[in-house]
């Protein structure tokens, strides 16, 4: 109990300096920006960290074991896709979405084998479905996008609760309380947080390291699925295009949060607050009039120093 108790404490510590992040970051925009702390702007910062924040708790899930996803973003087009096709074919928006959800978990889950049981490196494995999930979202949607679909199912991308907060910012809250139970109190993220942290040792004390390694990945395409359904939803437009480079933003939010791409170390609260930084800081950036290839420069840098930090916590450690 007592050691429970001392790694909680220690994990809430290590996303100290990250939320201390965020805040003075805040500060900065606010004084450099009299519009940052608009009502509107907040709630669009909120809005914007919507789809980012879904794939980087997937993200999250795979990189605590070790690995990687860059599939993710050729998931969430090839899933939206289908979906679209579905919605416009009259298959109920329940089931449709449902079918949708499962398409990306069936993509994850073969990466996932692939890694696990074929013992393939993560980084060709994903890499490779990057490329064939977007070629098969380009022909079957023969490079057209599939738009206009019910009112019904676009209010899940545009209902906005009281008239202000989005809807779809409670559906990322809700799947980040799930996240974070699994991962802080189930006996599956302990064992995730295992592997990562030592993969022979975790297999010699019995368990079955192949199998929860393919979960984390079925997990992370089942989060490109969801985050297909809201951009869907919200675009009243499902693209074959969608989803381009969205992987690089999921691994730094995830990163940023704390994450190691070592492996053993992440959590939910963290991506989240790495998602934070990154749409605060896009968002301030564009309010500054900053041009879009300057803001690339600033968010890889921030990338490269949250990975040299996370190299010199593990250093010390």
């Amino acid at each position: 109990m007592k050691d429970k108790l001392k790694t909680s404490r220690a994990l809430h510590f290590d996303q100290l300096p990250i939320l201390l992040a965020l805040a003075a970051l805040c500060v900065v925009m606010s004084v450099l920006s009299g519009d940052f702390l608009s009502q509107y702007n907040v709630v669009n910062i909120l809005q914007q960290t919507t789809i980012n924040a879904t794939l980087a708790i997937g993200m999250t899930f795979v990189i605590i074991t070790g690995g990687i996803d860059l599939s993710v973003g050729s998931i969430l087009a090839f899933s939206g896709i289908f979906l679209g096709m579905m919605l416009k074919g009259g298959v109920p928006a329940p089931l449709a979405i449902v079918l949708c959800l499962l398409i990306g978990c069936a993509c994850g889950l073969l990466n996932g084998a692939l890694v696990a049981y074929a013992k393939l490196p993560p980084f060709i494995v994903t890499l490779g479905m990057l490329s064939i999930a977007r070629g098969l979202a380009l022909i079957i949607a023969g490079g057209k996008n599939n738009s206009t679909f019910s009112a019904g199912f676009r209010a899940l991308g545009t209902y906005r609760i009281g008239g202000v907060l989005p809807i779809q910012v409670v559906f990322v809250i809700i799947l980040y309380l799930a996240a974070h139970y699994v991962l802080r109190f189930r006996k599956a993220g302990r064992y995730l947080y295992a592997i990562g942290g030592n993969e022979e040792a975790t297999r010699l004390s019995g368990v079955n390291v192949r199998r929860y390694v393919a979960a984390a990945y079925a997990a992370c395409g089942l989060a490109a699925a969801f985050a297909s359904v809201i951009l869907t939803a919200k675009l009243n437009s499902a693209q074959p295009s969608a989803g381009d480079g969205f992987e690089l933003n999921a691994v730094a939010a995830a990163v940023i949060g704390g994450a190691s791409l070592s492996g053993g170390c992440g959590s939910a609260s963290g991506t989240l607050l790495g998602a934070l930084i990154m749409s605060v800081l896009a968002n301030g950036l564009t309010l500054l009039n900053v041009s879009s290839y300057a803001q690339q420069v600033v968010i890889g840098a921030v990338i490269i120093l949250a990975v040299l930090l996370d190299v010199v916590r593990k250093r010390k450690s």
